[in-house]
């Protein structure tokens, strides 16, 4: 697990900036989206060609997270990262500049729609009634590459919570778009993983200010649970 240092510096800044010290204080479970983000064989399995140590660590986490809104009447939604040579709009700046030959293989044969590393961790808590979209870029609201925003807004979705993999790649991106398209975003400091704790706190100094609610997963939880019981009694 990672071992999270927001500076003293970047909180106090996050104070000045909201007022407190979270900005969402009570969430509608009905109207609320877990965003479980590429957490998939290709991150997490052992020896797998992008493996992500630490996202192992945090299934747990997502689990619970999942189990606790799903009962309170929310959605989860699991992506997955996938290379279409089929879609229309072809990521080339990524595959052809960005990677060198060699990554940009071993992506494209491992995210390949069906492909063994394409497929859902197993130990991921899916059920029935859960949502799973394919994105085709780092965030799942680029238009024309996922269905996510169409799929949220037709729920009428106002929050978001986001866990996965990479924090500091797909997981970041997706929620600093969420956040710009007016959803709210809380993003799980402890449900989200990546290669390094230096990255790690990185995206959680950079979400802190303006992006997002930082919440561990028992806070989130606790949110969700606390919202349940608010909801059942009015």
């Amino acid at each position: 697990m990672h071992k999270i240092e927001i500076p003293p510096e970047i909180q106090a800044r996050a104070m000045r900036a909201r007022g407190r010290r979270y900005v969402i204080e009570t969430i509608d479970p009905a109207r609320t989206a877990h965003i479980v983000v590429d957490l998939q064989n290709g991150f997490m399995a052992a020896g797998a060609p992008l493996e992500v140590p630490a996202a192992r660590e945090i299934v747990p986490h997502v689990n619970r997270i999942s189990a606790a809104l799903r009962d309170a009447g929310g959605l989860n939604v699991f992506l997955r990262f996938t290379v279409d040579p089929a879609e229309p709009q072809s990521w080339t700046t990524f595959f052809h500049t960005y990677l060198g030959t060699r990554l940009s293989t071993i992506h494209r044969d491992a995210f390949a729609l069906g492909a063994p590393h394409w497929q859902l961790w197993p130990a991921l808590d899916v059920r029935p009634g859960d949502l799973v979209l394919d994105k085709t870029r780092f965030s799942a609201f680029v238009p024309g590459t996922c269905a996510l925003d169409e799929m949220l807004q037709s729920r009428g979705i106002d929050t978001v919570i986001v866990t996965g993999t990479l924090t500091n790649v797909c997981c970041e991106s997706t929620a600093r778009d969420a956040m710009q398209r007016n959803y709210r975003v809380v993003f799980v400091s402890d449900g989200n993983a990546t290669k390094s704790d230096f990255e790690h706190n990185a995206t959680l100094a950079n979400l802190a200010v303006v992006f997002a609610d930082l919440r561990t997963a028992a806070e989130t939880v606790a949110l969700i649970e606390a919202s349940r019981v608010r909801s059942a009694a009015e």
